[in-house]
């Protein structure tokens, strides 16, 4: 990670960009860069350039793909999940049978059991649950389905249940019913 403040005119101009992957840090190298800017602009001495560097390994943040046979394997290059520290990200996931690879029906309460018994299988094999997840996103492929999926989906979530937005989508993988995604903690 670079981080940087230049002084031209008095001016500060800092690269935000690094604020994304390294926020503490960077906000505490921005806190110590404001403060020994006021300290410089309040004397006669004003320095044309100040830089402050501080380097972070890329080989820090541990990304690691989850697999398992319990699960529909990924209908392209994705992974069915990916691990990275204490995050696991769950991929879109389908109403397919596994051992199969079909939809189990058309039915949209069916599908909507499918796709949460093989979000479950996968959260299993990154070492999370259904209550370590934090954030869950669906895609539906008619909004009216909205009622039912949330009574099956709420037998899947134990209070406080995560955050989640839901929307219809022109269309899913497929011509899925219903398409279900999340985040979780490990």
């Amino acid at each position: 990670m670079a981080w940087s403040a230049a002084w031209s005119a008095g001016a500060p101009t800092i690269d935000l960009r690094v604020l994304r992957a390294r926020g503490p840090l960077a906000a505490a190298l921005c806190c110590a860069s404001v403060a020994a800017s006021r300290l410089w602009s309040s004397t006669p001495f004003r320095p044309i350039f100040a830089s402050i560097s501080a380097s972070a390994s890329p080989t820090a943040v541990k990304k690691e793909a989850v697999q398992t046979e319990k699960a529909p394997a990924a209908l392209g290059p994705y992974s069915q999940a990916i691990k990275v520290n204490n995050l696991v990200f769950v991929s879109g996931v389908l109403g397919l049978v596994p051992e199969t690879g079909k939809f189990v029906s058309n039915n949209i309460e069916e599908q909507t059991e499918q796709v949460l018994k093989n979000m479950g299988e996968i959260l299993k094999a990154s070492g999370a649950t259904y209550a370590s997840v934090v954030k869950t996103t669906i895609m539906l492929a008619d909004l009216q389905d909205f009622k039912k999926v949330n009574e099956i989906y709420a037998k899947y979530f134990p209070s406080p249940a995560p955050a989640r937005s839901t929307y219809q989508v022109a269309a899913l993988p497929m011509n899925a019913r219903i398409e279900i995604e999340c985040i979780a903690t490990l």
